[in-house]
């Protein structure tokens, strides 16, 4: 399934131009701590005096209602002012906007153009929608062979998203020859980014020898990296793996842990059910305790991420 871009990453991407002048500056750190009513203040007399960035920045604000009551019809005046001069964030972030189905039917012909020209004028994530488009996300036929050329020039610029779709095409031949070895490799680097789902890919390639040299301990390491991240279908093969002592020492415990979570994350199996039904009241219950113990800290560690993607912008 293809991977689209978080929004989260938006902001990042609006402001990224180095700042000239102070006053700019002073905008992007009240921005920064949150105090967005303070940072408007600061950025729409620039705006309005020409400056780039802060029409970006007003343009963002209103868009998400930061600090003011969201004014979308604002917002696309600034957003459309800065994308005009060639602001490549405020033109990405035109295109999420003329995406977006909750704002109203979305408008793809002013998505496509404003993603296209953010994608040419170099914004990586801009590429890598572009990509998400010629496969099909929205409307109209897939043009795979388009959608390779736009997810491989995300891809070679280190993002993981495109990375990650850009092996799907590999592993599955679409727009490009079927190509397991290549496929294996951007599920890695995508895998090394963090991507839970790319994790589970090259755990599976690696277990099998898909691509890869057959290595049923490291591929079963990749399926835990991505069981661990919250993968319901990497908790369901780390069960299996746990419960039949392929790559993972057996433990019934652990697998019946892993089964728990997986089946509540909506991967169901009735071979583990099975499974699980002749372990003892004591270890059952020792296994639901240590998957309660994993949802507690997993939402724990979530909330500490978003919170840190929060403070740094995206």
């Amino acid at each position: 399934m293809m991977k689209p871009l978080s929004l989260a990453l938006l902001a990042a991407f609006l402001f990224a131009a180095p700042a000239q002048a102070e006053t700019f500056e002073e905008a992007v750190a009240l921005y920064s701590d949150k105090d967005y009513k303070a940072a408007l203040q600061v950025a729409k007399p620039l705006a309005e005096t020409g400056d780039v960035r802060a029409m970006a920045m007003l343009g963002t604000i209103y868009l998400n209602g930061l600090g003011v009551k969201k004014d979308v019809n604002a917002a696309v005046k600034w957003l459309t002012q800065a994308a005009e001069q060639n602001n490549a964030g405020a033109q990405f972030a035109l295109a999420v906007h003329y995406l977006d189905e909750t704002s109203g039917k979305p408008n793809m012909i002013e998505a496509k153009k404003w993603m296209e020209r953010a994608a040419n004028n170099g914004s990586v994530p801009a590429e890598h929608n572009m990509g998400l488009l010629a496969a099909g996300a929205g409307s109209g036929e897939p043009d795979w062979p388009r959608a390779k050329t736009w997810f491989e020039k995300a891809a070679d610029k280190g993002f993981a998203e495109a990375q990650y779709n850009l092996a799907v095409l590999y592993a599955e031949g679409r727009g490009v020859e079927k190509n397991p070895v290549t496929a294996a490799e951007y599920f890695l680097k995508a895998a090394m980014q963090g991507m839970p789902d790319a994790a589970l890919e090259y755990g599976v390639m690696v277990f099998r020898g898909d691509g890869v040299e057959k290595n049923e301990e490291i591929g079963a390491q990749w399926l835990l990296v991505a069981a661990q991240r919250g993968n319901a279908i990497a908790q369901n093969r780390v069960a299996r793996v746990l419960a039949a002592g392929r790559g993972l020492k057996p433990d019934p415990i652990e697998a019946a842990k892993w089964h728990l979570l997986a089946a509540k994350g909506g991967r169901t199996d009735a071979w583990l059910e099975e499974f699980v039904s002749h372990l003892g009241e004591t270890d059952l219950a020792e296994a639901r305790k240590r998957a309660d113990t994993w949802t507690s800290l997993h939402a724990a560690e979530r909330a500490f991420a978003n919170e840190k993607a929060a403070k740094s912008g995206g």
